[in-house]
């Protein structure tokens, strides 16, 4: 096929176009990457782009140099594996349900769900209600709180709304119980949007750190996340704190600056994610589509 003139310039200033914003797109993370690799007194004085002008690895040795911090990445593992299970399987559940165009109330109940994503209690009632239900201090802080996303929920309904109604109708004219064909007949064809929710779940969760800085004290909970943060605190106070010693003070900066610090933490927590999004790309990308396209 003869492409015309004015399609041969619409390709190459289109591939043009994109070729500028993946490189937008990639620059900061690569000058994050080349921040977190170079020495902190040298990083203060600026002009690091994509790549380390004083090669070190102090930053990520002050990071891991910290005690329980394997026992932290640990419970962040535990709860964004646990809590992305329970979570997508709660959702399926509910969503599942209310894409049933002949449940009753059903979009009084919709609107009553999607009333919780502009209004809630605030901070205070949400930890009232941790309290009431006794999960101050306990792993399932993690988890419980986190089951349902109404956003989750909403995608995953619409994905659902729009499978062909014949199938589900077959099977339950084939004497099928709505679980069974939920499960045999539903989720196998519901692959994209499943990898996008629990994209979204995991994410949600691995990130997560204001909970564990809110409902609980005790250190065998903590969360990597949460560990990274106090990291970063406890390096701004030593550089922000009184010294005699002027030695001291550009060894301090020389080793580990809040600067550095914080760049080689948000490598360390994006590095995970960023592993598993391959796998889940194809249908992530499909997944987000849904509803975009109406026949």
């Amino acid at each position: 096929m003869i492409r015309s003139r004015g399609e041969k310039v619409f390709n190459w200033v289109n591939t043009a176009l994109m070729t500028l914003f993946s490189l937008s797109v990639l620059y900061p993370f690569l000058n994050i990457l080349a921040l977190s690799f170079n020495d902190g007194r040298d990083a203060m004085r600026g002009g690091i782009y994509v790549w380390p002008r004083k090669f070190s690895l102090l930053a990520y040795e002050t990071v891991f140099s910290k005690s329980g911090l394997l026992n932290s990445a640990g419970i962040s593992v535990s709860r964004t594996v646990l809590g992305t299970l329970c979570g997508l399987a709660f959702t399926v559940l509910l969503a599942y349900i209310l894409s049933n165009r002949e449940l009753v109330f059903r979009r009084g109940i919709i609107f009553l769900f999607v009333f919780t994503m502009y209004f809630s209690g605030g901070i205070i009632p949400d930890y009232l209600l941790i309290r009431q239900l006794n999960l101050i201090n306990r792993f399932g802080v993690y988890i419980i709180p986190a089951l349902l996303g109404v956003w989750n929920v909403m995608v995953m309904r619409q994905f659902f709304e729009e499978l062909p109604q014949s199938l589900k109708e077959a099977a339950r004219m084939d004497g099928a119980s709505e679980m069974r064909v939920l499960l045999q007949i539903v989720l196998p064809i519901s692959k994209p949007v499943l990898a996008t929710i629990s994209l979204f779940i995991a994410v949600s969760q691995w990130n997560a750190w204001y909970d564990t800085y809110i409902y609980t004290n005790d250190s065998r909970l903590s969360t990597l996340q949460n560990e990274l943060v106090r990291i970063l605190l406890e390096t701004q106070a030593t550089q922000m704190g009184d010294t005699s010693n002027i030695r001291d003070l550009e060894e301090k900066a020389r080793k580990a600056t809040p600067e550095t610090i914080k760049m080689a933490t948000i490598i360390i927590t994006t590095l995970p994610i960023v592993a598993v999004y391959p796998f889940l790309q194809r249908f992530f990308v499909k997944g987000v589509m849904v509803g975009a396209v109406k026949e």
